[in-house]
């Protein structure tokens, strides 16, 4: 099976990415192009830690919805959220209603709140895990690796819930940690290219 999909340009992507239209827009600009902004790090945690076994369709069709519904994820009001708050977004049409999952964004503001105290930014932290590019498997073949594995086992110990390894890889790849957009796709070289200006939090 090919690595990639040619999208309506003529030009080639991942294969991923041609699996729903919304998808396209999201892989070109978003998907591997480094963050170093705390409240879409934990964005980002979070939903992937929503998607556990959901798809990623599921998850970015109802993003906008998870980010009304937890003041965009500002970790400093979501850690403020009750059990009434539970019950609230349990009721939520608009979001993914699983009540673990809830509770664990609460948790992890909290956790998150705590890191940012210790580290001085929740990016700061994240990035120290950022594996060196000459030891990671092709492209799009693995699901976890030795800095995943580390880097949830870390959390996993300061608290945090719904971090499992292949969750943080998956964050690891969308973050622009690694760039794992195969060797043919178009986005490759501009990820690259922002990897490479990209200041890294101390």
């Amino acid at each position: 099976m090919s690595e990639h999909f040619i999208a309506p340009d003529g030009k080639a992507r991942c294969r991923w990415c041609g699996g729903a239209p919304e998808f396209l827009d999201y892989h070109d600009k978003e998907w591997g192009f480094p963050v170093g902004d705390d409240q879409r790090l934990f964005e980002k945690l979070c939903l992937e830690s929503f998607q556990s076994g959901l798809s990623w369709r599921t998850i970015l069709a109802k993003r906008e919805n998870f980010r009304a519904a937890f003041h965009h994820f500002d970790f400093d009001r979501v850690a403020l959220f009750n059990q009434q708050d539970v019950e609230r977004l349990l009721k939520n049409e608009g979001i993914v209603r699983h009540r673990g999952k809830i509770e664990a964004v609460i948790n992890n503001a909290q956790r998150a709140q705590e890191l940012v105290k210790q580290e001085g930014s929740l990016s700061a932290y994240l990035w120290r895990y950022e594996p060196d590019p000459n030891q990671l498997a092709k492209p799009q073949t693995a699901s976890t690796s030795t800095e995943s594995i580390a880097l949830s086992k870390d959390l996993k110990k300061q608290g945090w819930k719904f971090v499992g390894p292949t969750t943080v890889y998956a964050f690891m790849q969308a973050m622009g940690l690694i760039n794992d957009h195969v060797e043919d796709c178009v986005a490759r070289s501009k990820v690259e290219l922002a990897r490479k200006s990209f200041k890294r939090p101390k």
